[in-house]
């Protein structure tokens, strides 16, 4: 796991800005804290931050170069069925001089060519540079766990790991795209690839490649989709024969994810899909897993934590459990790191509970695996059930889910950013696309592969990484995905959603933590916005940057400002500190 960036010249006689490179692996120095490394070759230059999961030894050290096959590569990410690779290169006559998995994907290349994504197991965000050829490879994983982003400056594509640290290299336009406001301020803070909030700043859609040849021409390919419904058989299958093939794929899914030189604990939050994951890892013969909880104090009425679900389970299971309590005097302060970590704004409540659970399980362990994904993948949202018998789902997945409609977006932001209703139409066009027929499985395909990329997985990644911690995401293992995806969405919103995964749990973790009320990582203190956190979202769009940015309207943040609380998006979110994020988030990166 690691941070990797790099520059390609698309010119003749253009060498790449190794200064570049050496400012933008200095942004992302907390990602890798354990190495920093430059590689610069003819229209090639990469630079690299090492977080040491994988073959603790210098061997593996990144930029990787393999002189015999003239390639070179950085990586970022953790392939983990680099070892049965390994086994099958060294059986085609390849000889290693690592023990780690970057070296598996340099020789993987060049035995089977970029196809060689199909073969791998992992979350990954790599390029590899041909020598001889001068064609560069960027690939990014199925799911989009692992970012890569990029950015075009006089003659050059960069790429980072990180959106600021392409902004600290310089010479990006950083003005506002408009289509990504609106995204931003409807479609519940998610910008869908490749828009960032940035003109000058795109991103790598998930499951893609991108060539780009010594002339400069460029050329993208999907590698995977996912397609809903039924396979050949399925149409016999009972539930009971569903349930036992989730469990099997998500014991599989976990069990791939423990390998590592380190020791891999857990993100327990009481919930179904942390706690079904320490009881997997239990039953795997894991003893001793280190697992973290996080809370907060109770505001307005509702609950800042749920250790009384996690302590369920780690006693069960006798985990080394660690309860992290985080009062609001502690929160304030650290927000702005927070921010700082976000590569792109995200509103999510709970990023700064992942930030300061972050820094601190990085005290105890570099791994963790963490139930991000599960709500998408098994249907765990409230706005599914509604959708299965759907005669106008664009419709109705937007009442549900955008945080303001067309009309409430034309009073809210300054006239030049409102354009066309983009969120509307950007769910429109991927509900089109073929491979899911119901509307329900248009809902869940469009949030798995979109939404659960640019929120709840970017915020596991960006927030664990500004603590130099590596987080897995068993949920998202594309054999678990494209399994759930066959599931008869009947049997994954009954019973509030999630049914088949919360049966085929029963046998693993105790029924109460199944049978709970759903619940979620809960700051309250970003819901309820008073006392120092709203007097710091008042600075903030009153500042004299926010004036000349002048992204909206007056009146529109006068009625947010005054009562806060009564503006409150579908999804229970502050629509005031959404505005104020955005904010706070480019002032922050100076932008």
């Amino acid at each position: 796991m690691c941070g990797i960036s790099g520059e390609i010249s698309l010119r003749n006689g253009r060498a790449p800005a190794v200064s570049a490179i050496e400012a933008m692996c200095a942004r992302m120095a907390a990602r890798g804290p354990d190495g920093h490394g430059v590689f610069a070759q003819g229209r090639v230059a990469f630079g690299h931050r090492r977080l040491k999961i994988i073959d603790l030894t210098e061997a593996s050290q990144q930029p990787m170069v393999d002189s015999d096959l003239g390639l070179a590569i950085v990586f970022n990410g953790c392939i983990y069925n680099h070892r049965d690779l390994r086994a099958e290169l060294i059986g085609l006559g390849y000889r290693f001089f690592s023990g780690g998995d970057t070296e598996v994907l340099l020789k993987a290349y060049h035995a089977w060519g970029p196809d060689f994504v199909q073969r791998l197991h992992g979350m990954f965000a790599f390029a590899i540079a041909e020598r001889d050829s001068g064609r560069v490879v960027l690939g990014r994983d199925r799911l989009g766990i692992k970012p890569l982003y990029l950015a075009e400056v006089d003659g050059a594509l960069r790429f980072a790991s990180s959106l600021p640290a392409l902004v600290a290299a310089g010479g990006i336009d950083t003005g506002i795209d408009p289509v990504a406001l609106h995204h931003y301020m409807s479609f519940h803070a998610v910008v869908p690839a490749p828009r960032t909030i940035l003109k000058g700043v795109r991103k790598l859609p998930p499951a893609t490649l991108l060539t780009i040849e010594p002339d400069g021409t460029r050329r993208e390919r999907v590698y995977w989709t996912l397609s809903f419904g039924p396979q050949p058989g399925d149409e016999n299958k009972t539930a009971a024969d569903w349930q036992d093939e989730v469990l099997a794929a998500l014991r599989r899914a976990v069990e791939r994810r423990l390998v590592a030189d380190v020791p891999v604990g857990v993100l327990l939050s009481g919930g179904l899909d942390s706690s079904l994951i320490t009881g997997l890892l239990a039953e795997a013969g894991q003893t001793g897993i280190k697992t973290f909880s996080i809370g907060f104090e109770t505001v307005g009425g509702e609950a800042g934590d749920e250790f009384m679900y996690s302590d369920i389970v780690a006693e069960r299971f006798g985990t080394d459990h660690h309860r992290i309590f985080v009062d609001s005097s502690r929160a304030l302060p650290e927000l702005t790191n927070c921010i700082r970590a976000m590569a792109e704004p995200m509103v999510s409540h709970d990023n700064i509970g992942f930030f300061l659970l972050s820094q601190e399980v990085a005290k105890h362990v570099k791994v963790v695996q963490s139930g991000q994904g599960a709500d998408e993948v098994f249907g765990g949202y409230h706005w599914y059930p509604p959708m299965l018998d759907s005669r106008d789902p664009v419709a109705d997945y937007a009442r549900v889910f955008f945080d303001r409609d067309h009309a409430e977006m034309a009073g809210a932001l300054d006239p030049r950013f409102v354009g066309e209703d983009h969120a509307r139409a950007f769910v429109e066009e991927a509900f089109a696309r073929p491979g899911a027929d119901r509307p329900v499985d248009k809902a869940l395909r469009l949030d798995t592969t979109v939404m659960l990329v640019d929120d709840p997985v970017k915020r596991v990644d960006n927030m664990t990484m500004a603590a130099g911690l590596e987080a897995r995401v068993p949920f998202l293992d594309h054999e678990l995905v494209e399994l759930a995806a066959r599931v008869p969405a009947e049997l994954k919103i009954a019973g509030g959603g999630k049914h088949v995964l919360k049966e085929a749990a029963r046998r693993v973790i105790p029924a109460e933590v199944i049978d709970r009320p759903k619940g979620y990582f809960p700051v309250p203190a970003l819901k309820y916005l008073r006392g120092p956190f709203l007097d710091l979202v008042r600075d903030a769009l009153n500042s004299r940057a926010a004036r000349e940015r002048s992204l909206f309207r007056p009146d529109y943040l006068g009625r947010l400002l005054t009562n806060p609380e009564q503006h409150i998006t579908p999804l229970q979110g502050s629509k005031l500190w959404q505005v104020a994020l955005l904010e706070l988030w480019l002032q922050e990166h100076r932008v």
